[in-house]
């Protein structure tokens, strides 16, 4: 009979120092080889298929694995997006201290975490960003901040300094689309000049990701496109994130009219048609896998009926109140004012939580949505090539 053996995460400090020297070898080797990343990713995405269809059956083998931290180090925001109420009634005031965010990163690094996201709010109104940076890079942690961008021109040179190699720029439209989004006159002009400034500087040493926000007013073919040229303007590779549905600081507006209905299916069609070309014309640019692209109209018209086993046993959030839940949505952990993040993971709780997600036993939503499609075997073959319909 084969015998297996399982090791505590915490009880094995000399196997995780090791895993984590590994790792940033691996790491630092597909720096300058991106075929060897990609191999390697796909290699990760193969065992996580394993790993969730024998989840479907075994659920106690789906654990808690914190790769990456989500840290909104700040509920504040310099403008008013109409889906958005962060700096609003979301965690009104709310902002961490450097050494509040040192402690997480330690702890982090100490429980597994490799990759830190440091978000808002809008990140770059904390005075103590660069410094959180810093340490956050120190540590050897990857590291990332998301942005609206209006701030970036004051903001690059001591984010840079401090080791900022990565950014990722919340994007609603172009021109007076993005201002009337964001309820702010002259933001996309700021975002423009600092977009100039950044790249200017910085060159190739500086990796820009383009977040556009597929919602209504953004989903046509022309407005993808003109977001499109913008990133190619700029250099930056192409992500697109999904109007939510179950986040707890996202609303629909107060006119409504964010949010899909049937009717919209055919120009959501035309979009998704219309960026799958451009995946396949530009795959570099665009990461993402095209089974999960496929998938964005049902992501849309689907909402929480979207069955899709979810993977955020890897990811820990951090609210800029100090509360942790396993994701953006849900499965509280507890408040690093009251207790330290090391004391939250890999208990009985964290480990519920991270079943419970995978099941969807919650709100659900489409977070994650490629690493998902690609470990669900239904979703890759059914998602595999677009409609007949849409091609």
């Amino acid at each position: 009979m084969t015998r297996i053996i399982t090791i505590d995460h915490r009880s094995g400090p000399a196997l995780r120092r090791l895993t984590d020297a590994m790792r940033e070898s691996a790491r630092a080797a597909t720096r300058s080889m991106p075929a060897l990343k990609r191999s390697l990713r796909q290699i990760e995405q193969g065992v996580g298929l394993v790993e969730h269809s024998i989840g479907q059956m075994v659920p106690s083998v789906i654990q808690p694995r914190p790769r990456r931290i989500t840290v909104a180090v700040t509920a504040n925001c310099n403008l008013r997006c109409t889906g958005c109420r962060y700096g609003r009634d979301f965690m009104p005031g709310h902002q961490l201290s450097l050494n509040e965010v040192r402690n997480l990163l330690d702890d982090a690094k100490a429980g597994g975490v490799e990759l830190v996201r440091l978000y808002g709010g809008e990140p770059l109104l904390h005075k103590q960003l660069p410094e959180m940076v810093q340490h956050s890079v120190g540590l050897g942690l990857a590291t990332y901040v998301t942005t609206n961008g209006t701030l970036l021109r004051q903001k690059i040179d001591a984010l840079f300094e401090a080791g900022l190699r990565n950014i990722t720029i919340g994007f609603y439209g172009t021109g007076e689309g993005y201002d009337s989004y964001v309820n702010r006159k002259a933001s996309f002009a700021r975002l423009e000049e600092g977009l100039t400034y950044a790249r200017a500087r910085y060159g190739s040493a500086l990796s820009l990701q383009l977040n556009y926000l597929i919602m209504r007013p953004t989903c046509t073919v022309e407005a993808l496109r003109t977001a499109w040229d913008f990133a190619e303007r700029f250099d930056m590779s192409f992500h697109t994130d999904l109007v939510h549905y179950s986040l707890p600081y996202f609303t629909d507006g107060q006119q409504g009219g964010l949010h899909f209905t049937q009717e919209q299916e055919p120009e959501i069609r035309r979009v998704v048609a219309e960026l799958s070309r451009l995946k396949q014309a530009n795959p570099l640019r665009v990461r993402e896998s095209l089974a999960s692209i496929h998938s964005i109209p049902d992501w849309l018209l689907k909402g929480p009926d979207m069955r899709v086993p979810c993977d955020v046993s890897n990811l820990i959030w951090v609210g800029a109140d100090g509360s942790v839940q396993l994701c953006y949505v849900t499965f509280k952990l507890g408040n690093i004012r009251e207790s330290p993040l090391r004391d939250m993971l890999f208990t009985p709780t964290h480990r519920q939580a991270a079943r419970d997600a995978f099941q969807l036993n919650c709100p659900n939503c489409h977070c994650e949505r490629d690493s998902r499609i690609q470990k669900h075997l239904p979703s890759r073959l059914r998602y595999a090539s677009l409609p007949k319909e849409s091609a």
